[in-house]
């Protein structure tokens, strides 16, 4: 029983450090509040691999995760970017600001309730995976001095679009643990809370850039595979054309 229990302790240490990281956020620890959404990422990361190698999955474990995500990685980091960037009235207009924040965790939302009843493809995610999404955002926000607000405006809406969207990711869950090695896994975590207390920011903005290289992947292979089906549409013209004036000397 204990045994079956250890996935889920890794998913309510993911909701844990996402409630820890909103908490932190309005205390004015943006850093901190970022690198505990990172750290959240892990354990999201940890629970599924080791669920699968104690063979310890339900679908207790399965909407106790996404639950837990909501929070970690929806709410979390919009809150994050809203106090560091959208909460400026001289800037933004609050309805506006609270609208773009509201949106992030909603498209989360809706992108893992789609996860769960829909069949996706083997190898891949449809939509970008919210933890991605989440630290992507909640990293950018750390960018906030460097980059202007309306970019971060920009940027929130596309994460939560790319969320919903049908744009293929790749799926890196395959890689499991060896039963052997789950003892090791907490000393992982541990290491890594070491660190991201040592450098907060420092490490949430060297994340930052891997995250954003597999946001911005799915992105150009959504742009590429709109411009093969233009050029495939073209050239399915252009023979239509040909055939219709062939079809035309033909009757003549």
């Amino acid at each position: 029983m204990l045994t079956k229990s250890i996935p889920s302790l890794f998913t309510v240490g993911n909701l844990f450090l996402g409630v820890l990281s909103i908490i932190l956020a309005f205390s004015g620890e943006h850093g901190i509040a970022a690198v505990l959404v990172i750290v959240a990422m892990l354990l999201d990361g940890l629970d599924g691999r080791v669920a699968r190698a104690l063979n310890a999955q339900s679908e207790f474990g399965k909407e106790l995760d996404s639950l837990s995500d909501v929070i970690s990685f929806g709410v979390a980091p919009a809150f994050i970017m809203y106090v560091v960037a959208f909460n400026d009235p001289t800037v933004i207009s609050p309805a506006f600001a609270w609208i773009v924040t509201a949106i992030f965790p909603i498209c989360g939302a809706l992108r893992l309730a789609r996860f769960n009843v829909v069949a996706g493809t083997p190898g891949y995610f449809i939509g970008l995976p919210i933890p991605a999404a989440g630290g992507v955002l909640c990293t950018l926000a750390l960018f906030v001095n460097d980059i202007n607000v309306y970019v971060l405006l920009v940027s929130t809406v596309l994460l939560s679009y790319l969320m919903v969207s049908t744009v293929k990711y790749p799926n890196f869950k395959k890689a499991g643990i060896p039963k052997a090695a789950i003892w090791i896994t907490p000393i992982i975590v541990a290491a890594a809370i070491l660190i991201a207390i040592k450098w907060p920011e420092s490490i949430s903005k060297m994340i930052f850039v891997p995250l954003l290289m597999y946001a911005l992947y799915g992105l150009k292979k959504n742009v590429d595979g709109y411009f093969i089906r233009l050029r495939n549409l073209r050239r399915k013209n252009k023979r239509r054309g040909v055939d219709d004036t062939n079809s035309v000397n033909s009757d003549v």
